[in-house]
C-alpha cells in the first residue's frame, strides 16, 4: 500500500493513544509462562503482539480474547514443541522466544519470513548466550531460520553482549528464573536501551519473579526454580508511536491532545515530551495527557538517543523544521532494526529536501524553519518507525510525499493513519 500525505494546514483534536507494544509483549510472555490464568488490559493489536499471541498458542498457551480483554492460561515451564513458530517480522519476538524455545522438549525453527527486514538482523549474541547454557543451535551465521534444539537448559554463568540489542538480554531473564540452577549473567561490553530493561524488570516483578540487578544494569543474580504468579496487568499507552503523533503537532498550526500516556511511565520513549519542550514546542502534560499547541516554530536540540531509541525518528524528524543544527548522538543500534535507520532514514529525508547528515553514532539535522519541498516519492525500507516519521515530514513539506509500502505501519501502530486523519490530515491510499 502506498499512501500520499498532503501538506497540513492545521491539526486538532483528542486521540486515545494506542497500548504499548513493549509492555503488552512482555506482558503476554509473562502470563503464558505461569500456570494458571492471566489477564491483560488493554493489550496492543499491531503485527508484532499478533505474532507473540500466534506463537505462544503455537507454544501451548490458551488464549482468549474479548474487547479490551486477553485471558491467557500459561504452560509455565514446558512450553510444547512446536515445530516451527512464524514471528512475522518481529525482532523482540523472535529473540524472546529463542530463550524460551530452549525449554521445549524438541526442535523449534524460527521461519524468515522477511529476509529484506528480520532475515538480516543479526542474533548471534543471544545465540551464544545460550550455547553457554547447554543449548545447541542451528543458523545461518547468527541470522533466520535459527533453529533451537531445546530440552536441556542450564543456568549457572552467562555472558551476553548488550551492544546491539537490549533483547538478548531480557530474553534470558525471562527463561533463567524457571531453570534448576540459580544462573548469574554479565553483560560485556555496552548494554543498548537500558531503560527497557528496566521495564523487563519491572514485569517480571510484577509476575513474582526476583531478580538481583547492578546499579548499572550490567550484572545480574536470578535465582532458580522460580515460578510466574498468574496476575491481572493493566497495559499504559505506548509513547513510541504517541512521540510521531505529537511530532507531527509540533511542526504544524495544532492544538492536539494524546490520552493513556501516565506522567511516572518508565517508557524511555516518555523522553519525547522532553525533546519537543527543549524545542521550544508549547506543550503541557498532566494526567496522562499529553496537549500540544503547536505553531510551527521549533528550535534545535542536543539529546542522547539511546534513551529514547523508538521515538528519535519522530524527533529528527520535528528537527527537520527547527531553527539552528540538531544532533542526536548515541544512538547506533537504531542500525539493527527493521532497516538500517541511520542511513536509510537519511537517504528518504534528502529526498524530501531535508539537510541531514549521518555518523556512525549519530543524527545531525541542519533545520530548515521554511519547510522543505517535498513532492517526491519515498522508500519506508519495511519499517514502521520510518513511515510515521516520514509522515511527518510530509504534513509539513510543501507539496507533501508518496511514501510507498506503507502498510508495514501496521507492524506497531495500525491506527496511526486513522489517528491523523480524525486530527485533520489528508493522507490519501493510493493503491
Amino acid at each position: 500500500m502506498h499512501v500520499r500525505v498532503k501538506p497540513a494546514v492545521r491539526l486538532g483534536g483528542e486521540i486515545q493513544a494506542l497500548s504499548s507494544k513493549n509492555y503488552t509483549t512482555r506482558y503476554m510472555l509473562a502470563a503464558a509462562l505461569a500456570e494458571g490464568e492471566s489477564e491483560l488490559m488493554y493489550p496492543a493489536h499491531s503485527e508484532d503482539s499478533d505474532a507473540m499471541r500466534r506463537s505462544l498458542r503455537d507454544l501451548g498457551a490458551e488464549l482468549v480474547e474479548t474487547e479490551n480483554r486477553l485471558t491467557i492460561r500459561g504452560f509455565g515451564s514446558k512450553p510444547r514443541a512446536a515445530k516451527e513458530l512464524d514471528v512475522g517480522n518481529a525482532g523482540a519476538v523472535l529473540r524472546f522466544l529463542m530463550s524460551v524455545a530452549a525449554l521445549c522438549p524438541g526442535d523449534v525453527t524460527f521461519l524468515n519470513k522477511y529476509p529484506e527486514s528480520l532475515g538480516k538482523r543479526p542474533h548471534i549474541d543471544l545465540i551464544h548466550a545460550l550455547e553457554q547454557m547447554n543449548v545447541r543451535v542451528t543458523h545461518r551465521d547468527g541470522r533466520l531460520p535459527i533453529t533451537i534444539h531445546g530440552g536441556a537448559p542450564r543456568g549457572g554463568r552467562i555472558r551476553v553482549s548488550g551492544s546491539v540489542s537490549s533483547q538478548y538480554l531480557s530474553s534470558l531473564l525471562f527463561m533463567t528464573p524457571l531453570l534448576e540452577e540459580d544462573s548469574e549473567i554479565e553483560v560485556l561490553n555496552d548494554l543498548k536501551s537500558k531503560i527497557v530493561v528496566g521495564q523487563t524488570l519491572e514485569v517480571l516483578g510484577q509476575a513474582g519473579i526476583r531478580v538481583e540487578a547492578s546499579d548499572d544494569l550490567m550484572h545480574y543474580r536470578v535465582p532458580g526454580r522460580q515460578r510466574y504468579e498468574a496476575k491481572r496487568y493493566v497495559v499504559q499507552g505506548d509513547y513510541p508511536g504517541s512521540a510521531a503523533i505529537l511530532a507531527a503537532a509540533a511542526v504544524t498550526d495544532s492544538d492536539v491532545k494524546v490520552h493513556r500516556l501516565p506522567e511516572d511511565s518508565r517508557q524511555g520513549e516518555r523522553a519525547a515530551v522532553d525533546v519537543l519542550r527543549a524545542m521550544n514546542v508549547p506543550l503541557d502534560h498532566k494526567d496522562g495527557i499529553v496537549h500540544v499547541r503547536g505553531n510551527g516554530r521549533l528550535k534545535a536540540v542536543e539529546f542522547d538517543g539511546d534513551h529514547f531509541t523508538d521515538a528519535v525518528l519522530a524527533m529528527v524528524a520535528a528537527a527537520v523544521f527547527a531553527e539552528g543544527t540538531s544532533r542526536f548522538y548515541n544512538v547506533e543500534n537504531l542500525r539493527y532494526k527493521e532497516c538500517d535507520r541511520i542511513t536509510d532514514f537519511v537517504a528518504e529525508l534528502r529526498k524530501a529536501g531535508a539537510d541531514v547528515e549521518e555518523r556512525q553514532s549519530e543524527i545531525i539535522v541542519h533545520g530548515k524553519p521554511e519547510g522543505v519541498p517535498g513532492g517526491v516519492e519515498i522508500d519506508a525500507h519495511f519499517d514502521h518507525r520510518v513511515i510515521m516519521a516520514l509522515t511527518v515530514v510530509g504534513l509539513r513539506s510543501d507539496k507533501g510525499l508518496v511514501i510507498r509500502d506503507a502498510h508495514h505501519v501496521a507492524k506497531s501502530y495500525p491506527q496511526y493513519f486513522d489517528h491523523l486523519r480524525e486530527l485533520g490530515a489528508e493522507i490519501d491510499v493510493l493503491d
